[in-house]
């Protein structure tokens, strides 16, 4: 990905994914650290610890070929660049890939400890996703490509994947 700025470029190339992204990590962590080790409650074991682990060994490899499509196979830079809207590839299956794919990636490192009390992050972190994204992308998106976005936000998720709705 290229980080640049071209002139009549109207959305940040970057915008607010990575403090978005800290944020979902910096839950994840600290909900990991109080959890399983300082308070040292809610600890899973026999066949949970199992399910855990390869539940969260999934989500890891799916959240990173998530967003590994949508950053770095989708040309999303260009696009940014040149102020498109793109609504194919992985974009008509969800419309925030990269933020799909974070969330997805902490959401399975969080199982990893297979502690019942640090899966609270896992919602936490939805949250904080939501809201930033409710607050920022969309609006400036919705501000740029006005019903071009409305009608997109009607068929398409916000993170989790799916096959696009008819509209």
């Amino acid at each position: 990905m290229k980080n640049y700025i071209k002139q009549g470029q109207k959305l940040p190339l970057y915008g607010v994914g990575p403090m978005i992204v800290f944020g979902m990590g910096t839950v994840t962590a600290i909900g990991i650290i109080l959890f399983a080790y300082v308070w040292k409650i809610g600890i899973l074991e026999g066949p949970w610890v199992l399910f855990c682990r390869m539940t969260g060994a999934l989500l890891i490899v799916l959240g990173l070929a998530v967003w590994f499509i949508g950053a770095l196979r989708s040309d999303m830079d260009a696009s940014i660049a040149e102020n498109q809207l793109v609504t194919c590839g992985i974009y008509a299956w969800v419309r925030n890939p990269m933020y799909s794919g974070w969330w997805m990636l902490f959401a399975g490192i969080c199982l990893e400890w297979h502690n019942v009390w640090a899966l609270l992050t896992i919602p936490v972190n939805w949250v904080i996703l939501t809201v930033a994204l409710k607050l920022t992308e969309e609006k400036w998106l919705l501000n740029l490509y006005r019903q071009d976005y409305a009608d997109y936000m009607k068929r398409v998720n916000r993170c989790i994947p799916s096959p696009p709705r008819q509209s």
